[in-house]
């Protein structure tokens, strides 16, 4: 029997576990090709209740590239947890104090989920700190009643009660081929979890589940027009948040974004299938064709 490691997408890759100092708030992070400072910098911004290692399978490839950080959003993971309401100015704030303690002017920005949805805020915030900006099956842009109890449920009951079961239930929400959850993943949740002051974390960043805060954070038709960044927004056939018309109907409103749909994947594109994830992506950040994908996947 073979045993599926997360660790083992890392097997020949040159990385590095650490914290940096984003003003004042101990973030953690995964990153390759971070001795190259002529690389521009590539940042990679997981979900909600989620944490680096969501990359783990994007690192290596990305970091002959760039300087590439996959990093623990505040209340996230091990990066510093503060006692106020998770909205998205508190995280879009953070991101440019990461930008700041990296010690440069400008970075890509690629986000799941929350992380995509943060990475469009931040893009509007502070146009002249991003290059490139990709939106994986990113949040922001709708408030549906049923996915946002499931995500309370699914994230609230592991958070609160870290059981194995609990934790890989929550892990399988993210996907559509169940197996990629291995036992690494669920360790390494488990223990990020069952951490002093993680439960309580979660609740605060679970306030954007809750309908009257998600409302008011919501990017408009009129906010996704002006992003001003090259943009890809990627989408899946399987997402379970939203349908590939959603991502389509965001492409078209954010001046000349590329739209692409990978097949047979849920929420983690790029943990599911990460040679079609990590191809497409590259290509993009690299300026590159996308005529590969472009026509992958339902309308």
């Amino acid at each position: 029997m073979t045993h599926n490691s997360i660790w083992a997408d890392l097997r020949g890759v040159s990385f590095r576990h650490g914290w940096l100092d984003a003003g004042g708030v101990r973030t953690r992070y995964l990153a390759s090709g971070e001795d190259d400072y002529e690389k521009p910098v590539l940042l990679l911004l997981h979900g909600t209740g989620g944490h680096a290692e969501a990359y783990v399978r994007n690192l290596g490839p990305h970091g002959q590239h760039f300087r590439t950080y996959a990093i623990d959003l505040l209340g996230h993971g091990w990066t510093d947890k503060p006692d106020r309401p998770m909205e998205i100015p508190a995280y879009v704030e953070h991101i440019h104090a990461v930008i700041d303690a990296l010690g440069v002017e400008r970075a890509h920005l690629s986000g799941e989920s929350l992380g995509g949805w943060v990475a469009a805020q931040f893009a509007l915030d502070h146009p002249e700190r991003i290059d490139r900006l990709v939106l994986n099956t990113t949040g922001g842009s709708t408030a549906n009643p049923q996915v946002m109890q499931r995500i309370k449920e699914l994230t609230g009951r592991a958070a609160d009660d870290p059981t194995w079961e609990f934790v890989k239930t929550r892990l399988e929400w993210l996907m559509h081929d169940k197996s990629h959850v291995n036992a690494d993943l669920i360790a390494t949740r488990q223990a990020i979890y069952a951490a002093p002051g993680a439960a309580e974390a979660m609740r605060r960043a679970l306030i954007l589940q809750e309908m009257e805060p998600r409302l008011r954070n919501l990017l408009k038709d009129e906010d996704w027009r002006r992003i001003a960044a090259q943009t890809l927004v990627l989408w899946t056939t399987h997402d379970p948040t939203n349908p590939p018309s959603e991502g389509r109907r965001i492409s078209q409103l954010i001046p000349g974004a590329q739209f692409i749909v990978m097949e047979g994947c849920g929420h983690w594109p790029q943990f599911e299938d990460p040679s079609t994830f990590n191809a497409a992506h590259l290509a993009f950040l690299r300026g590159e064709p996308l005529t590969r994908w472009a026509e992958v996947g339902a309308p």
